[in-house]
């Protein structure tokens, strides 16, 4: 009995909504995320919140750094992948099985612009004193291009 759930990211925490995300994929259902690059990560402050992702980047291997891990992904859709991935036992076959019924997009793509999304109000961002980024900001700041710019500076437009 799994169902087809289509959440909209915009305006969420993602701890909170990953949390979810992971308890949806482990009761058999198949989750597509849109919009996720309007995700958003509290802290005490912007520098906290960017440092602790640099300090990922920062990681190396004494082997050979470039062959050898740990790959730090930076796109919006991989960041969030990655946490969700953290809150499902994925060496277990469940885990592995629920982490494949998972779909993450930027935007909205065209063949889901005709469903309906689900918004979860438990995760949705709560005015506070917290500073905030959008995790496509955090993704610029450690270096991700997305493809649509990469493309224009290659063909010249």
């Amino acid at each position: 009995m799994s169902k087809e759930i289509v959440v909209d990211a915009s305006n969420m925490v993602m701890g909170r909504l990953a949390s979810i995300i992971a308890k949806e994929l482990l009761n058999g259902n198949r989750v597509t995320v849109v919009n996720v690059e309007k995700v958003i990560i509290t802290g005490s402050n912007r520098d906290s919140i960017l440092e602790r992702f640099m300090k990922k980047l920062r990681l190396r291997s004494n082997v050979n750094p470039r062959r050898h891990g740990p790959f730090v992904p930076r796109s919006p859709e991989g960041i969030f992948r990655r946490v969700v991935r953290g809150m499902l036992p994925r060496r277990k076959t469940k885990g592995r099985e629920a982490y494949r019924r998972l779909k993450v997009y930027r935007g909205v793509p065209d063949f889901i612009k005709a469903g309906e999304f689900k918004v979860y109000e438990e995760a949705r961002y709560r005015e506070n004193s917290y500073p905030y980024m959008y995790l496509e900001e955090i993704s610029r700041l450690i270096g991700w291009v997305p493809v649509e710019e990469r493309l224009k500076e290659v063909l010249g437009e």
